[in-house]
């Protein structure tokens, strides 16, 4: 059951914050930063040096609230099974591998991998990944979700790339469970400019609050 309420975790933050950055330190402040303007998603990504330590730091720190820690750019075993043992609450990987597949189904970890065609997303499926990353979203753009839905309804998609405030609405409107977004909303925190990242996640939840109705 506890993949079931990542998943539902997942799809109820709306928004993943995908957090790059130079080092662990802005790292961390910017996942803080985006947490307190309100997006209670991050995929600290490992291209952070010693991004296990940051999301364990974010998992201590986060772990009482209802803000969902995963990690990114997870490209084999080892780096899934480093950061499952930091906490990350879910694996993200620009493309589909059947071993972390089958290494985050033993942890009942979701795995969502970079998709894009809908055999890789098919495949996906088969090995246990509810929700899957259609990437890059700037180069399939929001109609592909529909196109993909048609075959496939039970399907769910996480667009990554491309993904803004202008656009939000679009990804949803086509059927998007989730959105990543990464530079254009935490962005500023390669300069250090945490105050502005706050600001674009306080932007991007009141966004998608109207989306939803909510």
């Amino acid at each position: 059951m506890q993949k079931v309420k990542i998943l539902q975790n997942i799809e109820a933050a709306g928004v993943i914050a995908v957090v790059r950055g130079n080092s662990p330190e802005q790292a961390f402040k910017t996942s803080e930063a985006a947490i307190n303007g309100g997006v209670k998603g991050i995929e600290l990504t490992f291209t952070v040096p010693h991004a296990d330590q940051v999301i364990a730091k974010l998992t201590e720190q986060f772990g009482d609230t209802d803000a969902v820690i995963g990690a990114g750019t997870v490209l084999d075993t080892t780096t899934a099974r480093l950061a499952i043992m930091a906490g990350a609450q879910f694996i993200v990987s620009p493309t589909f591998d059947p071993d972390v597949a089958q290494l985050c189904n033993l942890y009942e970890i979701p795995y969502i991998p970079g998709c894009m065609s809908v055999t890789e997303m098919q495949t996906a499926m088969k090995f246990g990944s509810s929700l899957v990353k259609m990437f890059p979203g700037n180069t399939l753009t929001p109609k592909m979700i529909g196109n993909v839905k048609a075959p496939f309804p039970q399907i769910s998609i996480m667009p990554s790339g491309g993904v803004s405030l202008d656009n939000l609405d679009e990804w949803f409107a086509a059927g998007a469970t989730v959105v990543g977004a990464g530079g254009n909303l935490v962005g500023p925190g390669d300069k250090g400019d945490f105050d502005t990242v706050t600001e674009n996640a306080k932007k991007y939840m009141a966004e998608f609050n109207r989306i939803k109705g909510n």
